[in-house]
């Protein structure tokens, strides 16, 4: 490493995870990612599910992957190959493709093949264009692409959805988050837990809030991301329902969210200093 990059501070890395479709996984790591970058930090966002929703959610076209996450962790080409500018200052993106589907079998030789992934993000250490936060936005299931992605990340954003089964399907990601810290990655913690699709109108959504509030205490966010329209049109357009309408609803609880998170990372500082 040169004397250029000695100081450099480390990239947080945080994976986005729930191994249950359909609860705005990659709406949060969009949107989070969006907000970040709107206030000054540089992120990476990159794209491990096989579906390619973040990319496409970020207007990045399939002919404009030149080279992707699964070229990455299969070929172990350098990351840095595979990533690109985004329509959004300071955001970036390591995009998708469907071959990613493959890469339990094509690693299935491979003994080492849950750290593939933490060797090709050493290559962030040295890459001249500093990035203070990656948003890993993980497939949904608990395969080994999510696997990789827990056993490179410091912590896990969960998103969950306000609905009866949230907290059934938010103990079995704990239990693997457990097995992961004792076996790959000791420092992995939950960052926070944000709720979703929430309708203050309905009851069961209310009931949920309170239960996974009771159980999980500080580890839930108080921003809450209600139900809204725009979130859902937004990636259609190719754009973070940030930039598509800043004013909806599910904008201003991204950019409280955002927030809030910075928050914490402040007094996690404050408080280590």
């Amino acid at each position: 490493m040169s004397d250029e990059f000695g100081d450099l501070k480390p990239a947080k890395v945080l994976s986005v995870a729930n191994q249950k479709g359909g609860v705005g996984k990659t709406t949060t790591a969009i949107n989070l990612g969006t907000a970040l970058a709107a206030v000054g930090k540089r992120v990476l966002l990159m794209d491990l599910d096989p579906q390619g929703n973040a990319s496409t959610g970020l207007g990045v076209d399939p002919s404009q992957r030149k080279v992707t996450m699964y070229d990455v962790l299969v070929d172990q080409v350098d990351l840095k190959e595979s990533v690109i500018r985004t329509s959004v200052p300071n955001l970036f993106l390591a995009p998708s493709s469907v071959d990613l589907s493959s890469a339990d079998v094509e690693l299935v030789d491979d003994q080492r093949r849950i750290l593939r992934l933490r060797g090709a993000l050493d290559d962030l250490k040295t890459y001249e264009d500093e990035f203070d936060y990656v948003l890993i936005d993980c497939p949904p299931s608990l395969n080994l692409l999510t696997l990789n992605a827990l056993a490179s990340s410091q912590s896990v954003i969960v998103p969950l959805q306000a609905e009866f089964f949230a907290l059934e399907g938010l103990s079995q990601l704990m239990l693997t988050i457990r097995e992961v810290r004792q076996s790959l990655n000791p420092v992995l913690k939950i960052e926070g837990i944000v709720l979703t699709m929430f309708d203050g109108r309905n009851r069961l959504s209310q009931q949920v809030e309170q239960d996974v509030r009771d159980n999980l205490a500080d580890l839930v966010y108080k921003t809450i991301v209600p139900r809204n329209v725009r979130l859902s049109e937004a990636p259609s357009f190719g754009m973070p329902a940030i930039l598509y309408d800043h004013k909806s609803r599910g904008s201003i609880a991204y950019q409280k969210l955002a927030a809030e998170f910075l928050r914490r990372e402040n007094r996690k500082v404050a408080k280590a200093e």
